[in-house]
């Protein structure tokens, strides 16, 4: 995903262009693409090869993006994490893996020639952590092609250009906004990263300036009500209520919803309101659909995998499907895409990524606990929250399971609904339906009783 040349070919033909405006410093593209230059140079001192892997964990969201820039720069590929963790979370993460460089403040300025790297499509040029701070992250890699290939489509379908300020209210680990900032960069626009959320009166002074956003889903409503100048928002989740595109009509702000997951990128996408259909260059498939089956993609934009062969939802068949395991109901070709949560996969919860095998890890703990599926429920504005059904005959007290929760899941992870049943139905192999249990509380089976 890195973009370095795209920079470059930009500071030579509007230098003055403001590139990124972060919370410290403002830097047009031409100081960008020197700082970026004299960062490879001191990356390519340190014997860094192509190829390495260079772990970059900083708070200042300038700081991170000329990091990822000049590893892209020095043909390494950068692996971006949390600024919060220190060397050794760093160790659980990465294990077995280890990183050749560690970036951990911002990056010397070393003088010398312009840096002649290399772009080629099938670079490992980006890498990302699956899940946050949150449960085991997991470190997706991916080709550069799998990213820059795409910005075609979206710039068509959301109409950004170089002429946009574009911002992106999020911290950077999260892929979602990684993406968002650099393909901005990309495009020649002006990215403006404060890192994080800000609210109030803050965001209504960067909205004021903007004129695109990238947001999810549970933060347009805060968008919407003082929108400025914007003209587009880009949310990235499953597929918006009506209410909210109702909203933003009103308040003159298109939106351009989308679906998909940190392994897959982008699967399908909603201009108009009229329902998720495939994302340019995107097959789907719903498999085993009765009732609901797991959604199937195929297309240019996948990652490669995990790094270190880590396990994770990510699956694979002979014939270039993959899947994370979402579920929708029956689809064909042409038909709109109607999500009905996930599955084996990971749950997306106001931003977060939650994998569900890390929660059920922690709750079996539970006396009187036999097994326990975790899924996530759709959600009207955080697009799902994380949902616990038991297998326990009688039930534990919803209380101490939440004091299992608040002793070993981060908040994120921490289920808010609380089901349970006698017996979980499971498959041929003997492990719990997942894809089944999903779909029957969606239906509002009577087997399955709420804990309150």
């Amino acid at each position: 995903m890195p973009v370095a040349r795209h920079v470059m070919t930009h500071a030579a033909e509007r230098p003055s262009r403001l590139a990124v405006r972060g919370p410290a410093a403002e830097l047009t593209y031409a100081e960008l693409a020197d700082k970026v230059n004299g960062a490879a140079r001191h990356l390519l001192r340190r014997g860094l090869r192509p190829g390495a892997l260079v772990a970059i964990g900083l708070a200042d969201p300038a700081d991170l993006l000329t990091a990822v820039l000049a590893a892209d720069l020095a043909g390494a590929t950068p692996l971006v994490g949390d600024h919060a963790w220190d060397r050794g979370r760093w160790g659980q993460v990465m294990s077995p893996l280890s990183a050749d460089v560690h970036v951990d403040g911002p990056l010397p300025y070393v003088a010398g020639p312009a840096v002649r790297g290399r772009a080629r499509p099938g670079d490992l040029a980006w890498a990302c952590f699956s899940s946050g701070s949150t449960g085991r992250p997991r470190a997706i890699v991916r080709t550069r092609a799998s990213w820059t290939g795409s910005y075609p489509h979206l710039g068509e379908l959301t109409g950004l250009g170089p002429d946009d300020v574009v911002l992106v209210p999020g911290p950077l680990v999260s892929s979602l906004y990684a993406f968002a900032a650099l393909h901005t960069l990309a495009i020649g626009a002006t990215a403006v990263v404060p890192g994080r959320w800000l609210g109030g009166e803050t965001l209504a002074a960067h909205l004021a300036g903007a004129t695109a956003v990238h947001v999810v889903p549970h933060r347009l409503p805060d968008v919407l009500r003082r929108p400025g100048r914007l003209r587009v928002a880009v949310v990235g989740g499953a597929a918006l209520a009506t209410d909210a595109r109702e909203a933003a009509a009103r308040a003159g702000v298109r939106v351009v919803s989308y679906y998909g997951a940190t392994e897959l990128s982008f699967v399908a996408v909603d201009v108009d309101g009229g329902g998720l259909r495939p994302f340019p260059g995107v097959e789907i498939e719903v498999r085993a659909a009765e009732p609901f089956g797991e959604v199937w993609a195929r297309s240019p934009w996948l990652a490669e995998g995990y790094l270190g062969g880590a396990a994770g939802p990510l699956r694979r068949d002979g014939d270039g499907w993959v899947t994370v395991g979402d579920v929708a109901e029956p689809y064909r070709v042409g038909q709109v895409l109607r999500l009905r949560g996930r599955g084996g996969g990971a749950i997306q919860t106001g931003g977060a990524t939650v994998v569900p095998e890390d929660v059920e890890e922690v709750l079996r703990k539970v006396p009187g606990v036999g097994d326990i599926v975790v899924i996530g429920s759709p959600h009207p504005s955080l697009g799902s929250v994380v949902t616990a059904i038991v297998e326990a005959e009688p039930a534990p007290p919803r209380a101490v399971l939440e004091a299992m929760a608040r002793g070993g899941l981060d908040a994120a992870q921490r289920p808010r609904r609380w089901y349970a049943v006698p017996s979980l139905p499971r498959t041929p192999t003997g492990k719990p339906a997942r894809a089944l249990v999903a779909a029957r509380l969606a239906d509002g089976d009577p087997g399955i009783r709420r804990l309150v």
